[in-house]
């Protein structure tokens, strides 16, 4: 199994038919029909079916077309890596990214890094903070942007400032009506969206203070939780940081008052494992305040709540 096997094998599980397939590789369509015959053989598989309307992936078809993506991943890094030395701070840097991190990273830190460093190319893969762990720990991405709570084992960790939560009100709701700092003790009983990674932490404090826990919506993104609580489904929960990028239109953004509701974005990197010029540059760019304990890939302290949503995560 070689490079020119995977790419053509992702290139026909993309297309979804041999010859169109050919068409986007610049080849005719026997060499490619020859190369995944011998792959099949060499793996003692079969990866696709053929049927009337293309080819459809197999299970270990499925497999392949994964670890093929991620493959290719870090031979384009390692290419781009290398040609790099001698050159300066150029290259390709890949980040793993949290959609809930777009208040803090893709604002001023980012626009600053791409002046400075106008030769390197930024490529970004989205997912939860367990996928961007991942994919870290699978070298696909060389830099990890994440949110708290995460196991910091073998990771060199630096840490925002922490941030609350706040509540997206739809204004059916007489919590709309009113300013300031939200407590946990009006939400009692009230419908909340929120994404699925928050669950615990929400029915904890909710808990400690006595109030009802009554979820309406569990998700996996603060985009669909915005758009849920905007047509009403009740009130939506989020890092506070995440609102500026986020359509609010009819919705009332309270901060919630909570000091057992606080996480952190973090930027982190595998402690085992070399890190390239341009994703040294990229962590030295986005330095956040860290302590002895940061050094030591944990997190400066929030509270004993803080402390504790940590440690269930591990």
């Amino acid at each position: 199994m070689n490079l020119r096997q995977l790419e053509y094998f992702r290139a026909i599980a993309e297309e979804g038919k041999i010859t169109a397939a050919a068409r986007r590789l610049r080849i005719t369509q026997p060499p490619l029909s020859y190369e995944l015959a011998s792959l099949e053989r060499e793996l003692g598989v079969t990866l696709v079916t053929r049927g009337p309307r293309g080819v459809e992936l197999t299970d270990a078809g499925k497999v392949l077309y994964e670890r093929a993506g991620a493959i290719m991943a870090m031979t384009q890094a390692a290419e781009s890596e290398v040609r790099s030395f001698g050159e300066g701070v150029r290259g390709v840097l890949s980040i793993g990214m949290v959609s809930s991190s777009g208040g803090l990273v893709e604002a001023e830190p980012m626009a600053r890094y791409a002046r400075e460093y106008p030769q390197v190319e930024v490529r970004i893969h989205e997912g939860n903070t367990f996928a961007v762990l991942d994919m870290l720990e699978r070298g696909v991405v060389d830099v990890g942007v994440v949110r708290t709570p995460f196991p910091e084992a073998r990771l060199e960790c630096r840490y925002a400032e922490p941030e609350p939560m706040a509540a997206l009100v739809p204004a059916s709701l007489p919590l709309a009506q009113e300013d300031g700092p939200v407590r946990v003790a009006e939400l009692d009983g009230v419908p909340l969206v929120f994404y699925r990674r928050f669950e615990q932490l929400f029915r904890d404090a909710f808990a400690k203070e006595g109030a009802s826990f009554v979820p309406a919506c569990v998700n996996d993104d603060a985009r669909t939780t915005c758009i849920w609580a905007r047509a009403g489904y009740g009130v939506g929960l989020v890092p506070k940081t995440i609102v500026q990028t986020l359509e609010t239109g009819g919705l009332t953004v309270r901060e919630v008052a909570c000091e057992a509701l606080v996480t952190r974005i973090a930027v982190v990197t595998r402690r085992d494992r070399y890190l390239p010029p341009v994703a040294r540059t990229f962590c030295e760019e986005f330095a956040m305040p860290s302590g002895e304990g940061a050094r030591q890939g944990m997190p400066p302290s929030a509270g004993p709540a803080a402390e504790a949503s940590e440690a269930k995560a591990r």
